[in-house]
């Protein structure tokens, strides 16, 4: 069961904010693909990972596979076109690691406690993730060049 985290601020020195714990757990490792066949057939078939689910993602340009890992996943995101924020980062820096993110409980409250905190955000608002999910991504530039994505889970998909 997920904890049911909130985000508040706590002061650590005269002037400086920090976040107390906002995240519940890594919800999944996002991988940027060519083509999602090629790489079903390392992770599902070398790797032996089990797919948990399948989508286009037509709002974020993408087609989804996410893939059992204990209780979290690894996400394989191939490009719908190269004028995509993943076919971008593949046409810049190639295959490999595009995200971590990270599970919230109210992706709102978490939102608007980050914009309190200063941490530069991509997206203001949440949007449709996998799954029927709440997402929203934090700059790396920001977060120490990480691209960071907070998730909210469709009800009833929480630690899923």
């Amino acid at each position: 069961m997920a904890s049911t985290c909130t985000a508040v601020r706590e002061r650590v020195e005269p002037g400086a904010y920090r976040l107390r714990p906002v995240f519940n757990r890594i919800d999944h490792i996002g991988v940027a693909v060519e083509e999602i066949e090629p790489s079903l057939e390392l992770y599902r078939d070398s790797f032996d990972l089990e797919v948990a689910h399948r989508e286009v993602v037509s709002e974020q340009g993408v087609e989804a596979v996410l893939l059992d890992v204990g209780e979290n996943h690894v996400e394989l995101l191939a490009p719908l076109s190269a004028e995509t924020p993943v076919g971008r980062f593949l046409q810049k820096k190639g295959p490999g690691l595009h995200h971590v993110a990270y599970q919230v409980s109210d992706i709102d409250a978490t939102l608007a406690e980050l914009r309190r905190t200063g941490v530069a955000l991509i997206d203001e608002q949440p949007r449709r993730g996998i799954r029927g999910s709440r997402v929203a991504f934090m700059h790396p530039g920001g977060t120490g060049g990480v691209l960071t994505e907070i998730v909210e889970p469709a009800t009833g998909m929480e630690g899923h």
